[in-house]
């Protein structure tokens, strides 16, 4: 006699009815939706989520290497996913490092027009003294070739050589000074200070001052928004909105690093397992990292003078962790585990994250 099946209405496959949950999806096969049935559910997985991510998270900062090695030897349900415990606790760490960034932000602005009003009012008083000298030039100096007539009188005059060479030089010099005007660099940009504030005020367009300072009209596109980003920070004053920039781009950049970082594991432990073994154990050193990174946030945000030789102490612990890490996980020597894991933290704090900062600082001034 056939049994009696039902159909699944998560999956709409077809079972015995006898079953109590559904043997394709796990779903349950009497799922009727009670209001008990809806906050069961939801704090169930509410806090099976948050056992296992206490159960991972007193290994993974105590016993370094013990999560990845559990994992890749199979245990993968009695422990957080590591990549779902580095994007909880990376979540954690720039929630707390925004209250620092908007803190250098503000810094970096107050800083920056502060500046800047130093240079307007040097350049005022510049203006202000060359004007009174030129003026001074001009009412006692007719004719701009004076040294010629002064040259055919001189014996009358009873000038020397010399007086007449420091007349000429004086004219040359204001000369100088009337054509150079303040001079101003930003983002290795040369440009007059004082044209361009001239053109602002006159309402140019922003095609006309990029042309000014130099962009030529068959300028690449990424030439082109360097020109147009130095002319919107000169034109607004203000470094804060890029640092925020850079630091909202490091969490993409870290999902570029961590990659790197497996990559450089797998070159010194090419033996010892696949490519997914060398980011597991990433995954899980950068939770811990982030980790410390977090406490140090909130305890400097907590603390104004938080002492510097705590932080010192605490990023050398890092290294430690490290070395135990790599030596629990890869099972070799305490010498070759400190060899290898001093050349990796060389090549990564070198080379690998000084170029992905200078990376991430041009994209941060390009689409701030």
């Amino acid at each position: 006699m056939r049994k009696p099946t039902i159909e699944c209405s998560n999956c709409n496959q077809r079972f015995e009815a006898h079953y109590p949950y559904c043997p394709y999806c796990g779903q349950q096969a009497e799922d009727k939706l009670t209001l008990g049935v809806l906050f069961h559910n939801t704090i169930a997985n509410y806090f099976s989520v948050d056992a296992r991510f206490f159960k991972s998270f007193i290994p993974l900062m105590t016993k370094p290497g013990y999560l990845p090695k559990r994992f890749v030897s199979g245990q993968r349900l009695l422990y957080l996913h590591p990549a779902q415990m580095y994007l909880f606790i990376s979540v954690v760490f720039f929630f707390l490092l925004s209250f620092i960034s908007r803190q250098q932000a503000q810094s970096i602005d107050t800083g920056l027009k502060e500046q800047f009003d130093k240079v307007e009012a040097v350049r005022d008083s510049i203006q202000e003294r060359e004007q009174d000298s030129l003026k001074h030039l001009q009412d006692s100096i007719i004719d701009a070739n004076i040294t010629s007539p002064l040259k055919k009188n001189q014996k009358q005059l009873g000038l020397t050589d010399e007086q007449i060479m420091q007349v000429d030089s004086s004219l040359v010099e204001a000369k100088k000074k009337q054509d150079r005007g303040m001079n101003s660099s930003i983002a290795g940009l040369n440009f007059n200070q004082t044209e361009i504030d001239s053109l602002l005020e006159t309402g140019a367009t922003d095609d006309d001052i990029l042309k000014h300072i130099g962009m030529e009209d068959d300028a690449g596109a990424i030439k082109k928004r360097f020109y147009r980003q130095a002319l919107k920070f000169y034109k607004n004053k203000s470094g804060g909105s890029i640092l925020q920039a850079f630091y909202s781009s490091i969490p993409i950049a870290m999902f570029i690093l961590l990659p790197i970082f497996a990559l450089i594991l797998k070159i010194f432990y090419f033996n010892k397992g696949r490519f997914a073994y060398h980011l597991v154990f990433t995954f899980y050193f950068f939770s811990f990292l982030f980790t410390v990174f977090s406490l140090l946030v909130a305890l400097s945000l907590l603390w104004d003078e938080f002492p510097s030789w705590i932080i010192a102490i605490t990023m050398l612990s890092t290294f430690f962790y490290l070395l135990i890490g790599v030596k629990n996980f890869y099972q070799q020597g305490i010498f070759l585990s400190f060899i290898k894991s001093s050349v990796i933290s060389f090549l990564f704090l070198s080379f690998v994250i000084p170029s992905a900062a200078v990376i991430v600082g041009i994209m941060a001034f390009l689409f701030y």
